[in-house]
This record gives structure tokens, sequence and C-alpha cells, in this order.
């Protein structure tokens, strides 16, 4: 996993590609979408984490109780906690979009879903 700096960096780089996405959004909602931002950011650089994690050891391990029992596959923890993450990304999204003129909403939540420039 990155360290702190990095991951930092890496979350003020998102939250800066998002609030150019959602600047459209009404000065009166700012306040509100804000925190949303962060949050996005936040969860896009785990997520982006955990995709490298998956991708190098996979989804799948060999488990065992103990050294007397023939080890069985169980999907990892990370790929369970990326599928959870995943969803509280795609809401908070969907949150942001729903803040938008109605004409701007599509085109923003597919660029705001993209953003694999970023690792």
């Amino acid at each position: 996993m990155a360290d702190l700096k990095k991951r930092n960096k890496l979350v003020a780089a998102e939250e800066k590609r998002l609030t150019v996405l959602f600047e459209e959004i009404a000065d009166d909602k700012k306040k509100v979408v804000s925190g949303l931002i962060t949050q996005a950011a936040r969860l896009k650089i785990l997520l982006d984490e955990m995709w490298i994690d998956i991708s190098e050891k996979g989804d799948y391990e060999l488990f065992s109780q103990s050294e007397n029992q023939i080890p069985y596959e169980r999907e990892r923890p990370v790929a369970k906690q990326y599928n959870s993450r995943d969803q509280s990304y795609q809401r908070v999204i969907k949150q942001l979009t729903d803040y938008l003129p109605e004409e701007k909403q599509k085109p923003a939540q597919d660029a705001a879903l993209d953003g694999s420039d970023l690792l």
C-alpha cells in the first residue's frame, strides 16, 4: 500500500479532478458536495490500491483452519472489501451527479467513474 504522503497527494489530485467535473453544481449546494467529493476521492484511491493487490494476488486464496486440514479456496478479505467500497463509491458518485443540472448528469458520471490515469 502507498505510504500516507503519497496517498494524500493522490487523494488531493482526485479531489481536484472531481471538483472540476462537478463545478456546475449550484453555489448553495457546494458546501454539501465538498464532503461527498472528499469521500469519493478517498474511496477512489483506496479502490485503486486494492485493485492492484487483487490483480497481483487474485480474488481467492488457499485457506486452512489448521495444518491438519486440507486447504480450500476462499475469497480474500481484500476482494470482499473492494466490492463493498466500490458500491459506496458508486453511491457517492450518483449523489454528486444528482446535484448537477440535468443536461450535465450523464457525462459527469461517466467521467467521474473513469480517472484511471491517477496511478
